[in-house]
């Protein structure tokens, strides 16, 4: 089993970094293999709405070439379990991750992974970050993963967050809570539990 760390933020060792790495901690703990994916400072275009990933004959990439995104869909495809880090910009997630995130999920199909969302902020704003994230989600049939309270840290350097100590908590709560749902889920497969079939998709306009 694995999961999939995804660092939406420019500073490859700032403070998203050390809340992700809190929670990859409890996670390798547990036996569950990590990787933390770094975005750093590539500019990734935004989703055109093209739909070509969406077409019939469409492999399931963005169909712009840019390794990054393309990239990132095999990984998660074949992770079991992501989590979402981004800062907080202007109360939002952070414009390199949410254009990379549009691509990804638009053109890739996750269903039936974990996932969780974390975001770290100075002091407010971490709600709608953290609201935005989860959107990703809940659109895909991806199970979200819950810890003891929102997954936010909060300081302006790495070493500020480490004084935080119930957000480290919360960090570490998540990574203990992902690693034994995993283990769950691996449980049930072993006892022949089948992963859910879901209708094809109903796309209703609300104009006629």
């Amino acid at each position: 089993m694995n999961a999939l760390l995804i660092n939406g933020s420019p500073n490859a060792a700032g403070c998203t970094f050390t809340a992700l790495t809190e929670v990859a901690g409890e996670l390798e703990n547990a036996g569950i293999a990590t990787e933390i994916f770094q975005i750093g400072h590539t500019a990734i275009r935004g989703c055109q709405a093209c739909y070509a990933c969406r077409q019939p004959e469409s492999t399931g990439y963005c169909i712009f070439k840019d390794d990054i995104v393309n990239g990132l869909i095999d990984k998660i495809r074949a992770a079991d379990a992501i989590v979402l880090g981004s800062p907080v910009y202007y109360a939002a997630l952070s414009g390199q991750l949410k254009a990379l995130l549009d691509r990804a999920f638009f053109a890739g199909r996750f269903s039936h992974k974990l996932g969780a969302a974390v975001v770290s902020c100075r002091r407010g704003g971490a709600s709608s970050a953290f609201d935005q994230l989860n959107h990703y989600f809940t659109i895909s049939n991806i199970h979200i993963v819950s810890s003891n309270y929102w997954n936010q840290v909060h300081g302006t350097t790495p070493d500020e967050v480490r004084q935080d100590l119930e957000g480290l908590q919360t960090m570490r709560a998540l990574g203990k809570n992902m690693a034994w749902l995993l283990k769950c889920i691996d449980a049930g497969k072993n006892a022949g539990i089948e992963l859910l079939v879901h209708e094809d998709k109903i796309a209703t306009n609300f104009i006629r």
